[in-house]
């Protein structure tokens, strides 16, 4: 894979880079009501996304950070996203062109004051992951193998300024209205803050390790601060196939459903035990080992859940308050998603969508077991999703609802349906984990 000597770190020079896709995408436009005057308008709508997911992802690559990290989280967004820029955006999760290793090495110094191989026997300059804010290179010492994370130089500087340059493209795909729209962008530039400050991902790794350890066919990376900077981290070599290669060829429903099994444990435990959760679950963040077991990596995006969310939110869940209106109107009211300067129109509007959602979203936990591997649900979700996206009512409305927590709350359950999904997980016990 090609690799990167630079990378643009000033405000003008990101924003430069992101005007001239603009114009890239501006040509694209002019190409399209070209080829729909003579093709059928479906194809050439096809043509026109796929050209413009490729710029855009050419675009995002090279600035990587925030910009990036904002299209792997779009790609998780799959009954949104035209087909074209979910393929395109999901590369973001571990396939991107990584530093060249001169930059790796110059880099390194500036973050730990020494040269990689000061600290390490051998150090491998060439990366073997890399993704929206690091990449990983391997190391040893006294004859153990170690994976070095390694912050992108500007990353952390440039995290306001890229969502400020993203903003108006977020405001128009999720129908953003309101003077108090701030408070989303708040909370992601927040977490992509955190997301940075390696010291404090080393601390959460540990944490999350230490708490769910006991979790049957759950392995997770050693994380030592001695070798770790505000900008490197030093873990365990862990070896094992990314999860969307494995499920690419397996054929195993066994480990399937082992696997399924380890990871809803994982993510009930830590939502209802430790009010905490890892809120990154996409493929790249996952291995599976030659034993079959899950490995999970990269503690960096954690979010904790507050009672004044957790309660409603999970009592909202429940099939009863789903069909108590009564009851289901005020956990609305609770979570935000109704507000109290709502027009009559909006209140029933709002009240029969999510009614709608939750029917549907909540169903896993209705039942003691549940079949991710079933389409039947995941078409559902997907239709759903299509469905809102293009309504013209909608678009009337202020779709600016709903607490900020259901950023990365909603994130973290779409993503882990997702991953359930890919594994085509059976018969999942979904209250395991109150016996864990």
């Amino acid at each position: 894979m090609k690799t990167i000597d630079s990378i643009p770190i000033t405000k003008i020079s990101r924003a430069t880079k992101l005007v001239s896709t603009g114009a890239k995408v501006g040509v694209n436009y002019l190409k399209y009501y070209g080829d729909k005057l003579v093709n059928p308008e479906k194809e050439a709508k096809e043509r026109l996304n796929k050209n413009n997911a490729e710029d855009i992802y050419d675009s995002l690559k090279k600035l990587k950070g925030s910009a990036l990290k904002v299209a792997q989280m779009l790609s998780m967004e799959k009954s949104i996203l035209p087909q074209a820029y979910v393929e395109k955006f999901s590369l973001s999760q571990f396939s991107v062109p990584p530093l060249s290793p001169p930059l790796v090495v110059k880099t390194f110094k500036n973050y730990f004051g020494k040269h990689p191989e000061d600290l390490f026997d051998t150090f491998n300059a060439t990366s073997v992951n890399a993704a929206s804010i690091g990449q990983v290179h391997l190391a040893e010492k006294d004859g153990k193998k170690f994976a070095v994370k390694i912050q992108y130089p500007g990353v952390a500087e440039s995290i306001a300024s890229d969502l400020a340059l993203v903003k108006p493209i977020a405001i128009k795909m999720f129908n953003i209205k309101g003077k108090d729209s701030d408070k989303y962008f708040k909370e992601v530039e927040n977490k992509l803050t955190e997301e940075t400050n390696y010291i404090l991902e080393v601390a959460q790794s540990k944490a999350v390790v230490n708490a769910c350890k006991h979790i049957p066919n759950l392995e997770f990376p050693e994380y030592y601060e001695e070798l770790s900077s505000e900008r490197i981290i030093t873990m365990d070599y862990m070896k094992g196939e990314h999860l969307s290669e494995f499920v690419a060829h397996n054929k195993d429903q066994n480990v399937s459903n082992k696997l399924g099994q380890a990871l809803w444990d994982f993510y009930m435990f830590q939502i209802h035990n430790l009010r905490k959760v890892h809120a990154d679950p996409h493929p790249g963040n996952f291995l599976v080992s030659k034993e079959g077991k899950l490995i999970a990596l990269d503690f960096g995006c954690m979010k904790a859940i507050p009672d004044d969310f957790y309660i409603p939110y999970f009592e909202l869940a429940k099939k009863e308050s789903i069909e108590n209106p009564k009851v289901f109107t005020e956990k609305l009211y609770e979570l935000e998603i109704l507000r109290s300067d709502d027009s009559p129109e909006e209140i029933e509007f709002f009240s029969a969508m999510f009614h709608d959602l939750l029917s549907l979203f909540t169903q896993p936990f209705h039942n003691e077991t549940f079949d991710f591997s079933n389409p039947e649900f995941f078409n559902k979700v997907a239709e759903m999703g299509q469905r809102y996206s293009k309504s013209t009512e909608l678009r009337k409305m202020n779709g600016n609802r709903g607490s900020t927590h259901f950023i990365y709350i909603n994130r973290t359950f779409f993503g882990l349906y997702n991953l359930m999904f890919d594994l085509k997980a059976e018969d999942v016990k979904i209250n395991n984990f109150i016996k864990l």
